[in-house]
């Protein structure tokens, strides 16, 4: 720390920049019950943390000091101190918590239940529940817009999408999209939502001012069986210029067009890929490979994958804090 603070103040003297310090990603080990912490620039692991059962979705909290994780045989939300890496608190989840988004307000947290069939709203600083949402038959995805107007529940069986008004905690409207829908995206201005739908095989592209669906994907992995090829997360540029689509067993990411939505590539990457997520400039995205237990660096301006880092026991999900 002293050699730092000796670096830094040198630097302030003689007017150099100070070195940028690099971002941490945390991965959520399914079968290890375990939270890998990744130094971006170093593209290692640094720290392994013990959680809850079957950890899965994992989030930041808007000011960045705590990472909520599903952990779905808990049964509950675990709240983690990034300060200390501490657990400090738990959260009332309902049953088999999958995914789950945070308002934009930083206090609702909305969890799909999956066992449950609902969708429960919970307030992260009083713990108090707030709503329980009936919903489609094995929720699984949910995202939040991020105007704050909008949360969406994705329904596995059902194979709709559940847009939630956020100020009455009402569904509004279901749009039917593909076979087994899993997540939702939203682009930073909220007006357009990404759904994948895996074994549907296709990306469900909504207009969210109409709530209508104005195109639909497929993907054709050269030498790969259609039936392996299974979209799950969704990743956006903020730019505007790029949709990343992770394709499960495919072992390959989407490269598309986010204006035109055309396929511009295919990445191969490790074994199952589930999650994606950019890093604070958004130079590179990180996959999570559940099969083969390692996340895929990708170098976003050169469309390659340039790193591979082993990490637990099928990785699940990804998140990559940008003050750290």
């Amino acid at each position: 720390m002293k050699s730092l603070f000796k670096h830094t103040a040198l630097a302030a003297m003689i007017g150099l920049s100070t070195p940028a310090l690099a971002s941490l990603a945390y991965v959520s080990n399914e079968k290890d019950d375990t939270i890998s912490i990744i130094d971006t620039e170093t593209r290692a692991v640094v720290e392994t943390i013990d959680v809850g059962q079957r950890p899965r979705g994992i989030l930041l909290s808007k000011d960045y000091t705590k990472l909520y994780i599903c952990a779905s045989d808990d049964d509950t939300v675990q709240v983690l101190d990034l300060a200390t890496r501490k657990i400090i608190d738990t959260l009332p989840s309902g049953e088999d918590p999958e995914q789950f988004s945070l308002h934009p307000n930083n206090k609702h947290l909305y969890i799909a239940n999956e066992d449950d069939a609902i969708v429960t709203v919970v307030d992260v600083d009083t713990k108090d529940v707030l709503a329980q949402i009936d919903v489609g038959i094995e929720p699984e995805g949910m995202a939040v817009s991020p105007d704050g107007r909008w949360a969406v529940n994705t329904s596995e069986t059902t194979s709709m999408l559940h847009w939630i008004n956020t100020d009455t905690f009402e569904i509004e409207k279901n749009i039917v999209v593909g076979q087994r829908p899993r997540h939702v995206e939203f682009s930073k201005d909220s007006k357009i939502a990404w759904a994948s739908a895996e074994i549907g095989g296709t990306v469900h592209i909504i207009d969210v001012d109409n709530l209508e669906q104005i195109h639909e994907m497929s993907f054709k992995v050269p030498g790969v069986n259609q039936d392996r090829v299974q979209p799950v997360g969704i990743e956006l540029t903020s730019d505007g210029k790029y949709a990343f689509v992770a394709l499960g067993p495919s072992n390959h990411v989407a490269v598309v067009d986010a204006q035109t939505y055309e396929v511009l590539d295919y990445l191969l990457v490790g074994s199952r890929v589930w999650q994606l997520d950019l890093d604070k400039d958004e130079k590179h995205l990180y996959t999570t490979n559940g099969v083969s237990g390692d996340v895929s660096v990708i170098d976003v301006e050169d469309l390659k994958v340039i790193k591979s880092i082993k990490v637990g026991r099928y990785p699940w999900g990804v998140v990559i804090d940008p003050t750290s």
